[in-house]
């Protein structure tokens, strides 16, 4: 018998402020320090190879803040619509551009406007002109129906109260037969409500 999880009852806006601000310091200030691991040392323990993070820019890298490697699930074909949900500084966002190529596409989503900052300055400084970067949230995608061929994140899912709103959203935006490579947090035992209604654990 399956238990169903209620989403939690938080105060959304509130805990868009609170994430924002944490990962505007990451982007303003990623020297600041924080309780998560960030930037190449982050980067280097999820399995990033060398050759790619060298590539990448300087900025770029020192705001890293995922949680996993959703390139490595399985190289991106060129040529492919790719939406990068909550792309941060734009590490996966960039990588993903240069594996899709010139006539591929990366729309890089995210609610932190100093980071999008990062991957729009990332993708000039490489000469990237595939690389599209939108604000928007994760549960309401500003993103065509239908027009992805794969969807990637990294660390951003779990932040999401409503994850059944965000999966849908996925499953929108996919074309027929799109898929998706996730890194992020997995919690094996149930949370008590009162838990997912503590917006303090959820900011972190």
């Amino acid at each position: 018998m399956t238990n169903q999880v209620s989403a939690a009852n938080i105060d959304r806006e509130r805990l868009r402020e609170q994430v924002a601000s944490k990962y505007t310091d990451v982007a303003s200030a990623p020297e600041k320090g924080f309780h998560f691991h960030t930037g190449r040392p982050l980067a280097k323990m999820l399995g990033y190879e060398d050759a790619d993070l060298d590539w990448l820019p300087k900025s770029t890298l020192e705001s890293f803040a995922g949680t996993g490697n959703p390139l490595s699930m399985g190289r991106l074909n060129p040529g492919e619509v790719v939406v990068d949900l909550g792309c941060g500084a734009g590490v996966d966002a960039l990588l993903a551009a240069r594996q899709v190529g010139p006539k591929g596409r990366v729309i890089a989503v995210d609610m932190t406007a100093a980071m999008l900052a990062k991957t729009r300055i990332g993708a000039l400084a490489l000469g990237l002109g595939n690389v599209d970067a939108r604000f928007g949230y994760a549960e309401a995608l500003p993103v065509e129906s239908g027009s992805v061929d794969i969807l990637i994140s990294n660390g951003v899912i779990n932040l999401c109260p409503d994850k059944v709103a965000v999966m849908q959203e996925v499953r929108r935006v996919l074309k027929p037969g799109g898929r998706i490579q996730v890194g992020d947090i997995v919690v094996h035992k149930e949370v008590p409500q009162d838990a997912r209604e503590d917006i303090d654990l959820w900011a972190g």
